[in-house]
């Protein structure tokens, strides 16, 4: 049974933010810094991704990484497009890359559950359950995390993660009620 994700605008702003905060973008002022390329290329790639023209972000992504061969930033990005070209197993690769410069970092952890849970739902619980180690206030990962933990009928653990999903985030979907099993009156044939 394939679980059904909204998407999340605040994925592409969160490595905005956090590349913007390191390579000191964001910053009040002061003294002039030298022209970073790759912190360049990422803040374009960023805003072509966020205005849709991914083939022009994966470039800018691509040339990030001959700047800077281990930017999670851009993995993670380069990562997220291929999973919504639905393109999962490239997808992954991109995700394990960020995970190598940065073991605990939230969005490619959620990003890499997404994609796995597709595969093997124990290995994408997991992941969300290391993501909410790592940001417990991801109410996405919580929700996930619910909706397999309902598949597999561990209802109450479940229950658990869903009660924290939506005292964070009280707008997630429900999704309708498993179905029950039913049994016939008089054996199959």
């Amino acid at each position: 049974m394939a679980v059904q994700l909204r998407p999340l605008r605040a994925a592409l702003l969160l490595p905005l933010i956090l590349a913007l905060a390191a390579c000191g973008l964001g910053g009040s002022g002061g003294a002039a810094k030298p022209a970073d390329p790759a912190a360049d290329a990422l803040a374009r790639g960023i805003a072509a991704h966020n205005a849709g023209k991914t083939d022009e972000a994966t470039k800018d992504y691509f040339e990030v990484l001959q700047n800077d061969p281990t930017n999670k930033f851009a993995f993670y990005n380069l990562g997220q497009i291929a999973r919504v070209q639905n393109k999962l197993a490239i997808a992954e690769g991109y995700y394990r890359s960020s995970l190598e410069s940065d073991p605990n970092f939230g969005p490619s952890l959620f990003g890499l559950g997404v994609v796995r849970q597709a595969f093997s739902a124990d290995e994408a619980i997991a992941l969300y359950r290391k993501d909410i180690a790592v940001e417990p206030n991801n109410a996405a990962a919580h929700y996930n995390l619910w909706i397999l933990l309902r598949i597999q009928g561990k209802t109450a653990e479940g229950d658990a993660e869903i009660a924290k999903g939506m005292q964070l985030d009280p707008k997630l979907p429900l999704p309708a009620p498993l179905p029950s099993p039913t049994k016939s009156p008089t054996p199959s044939r």
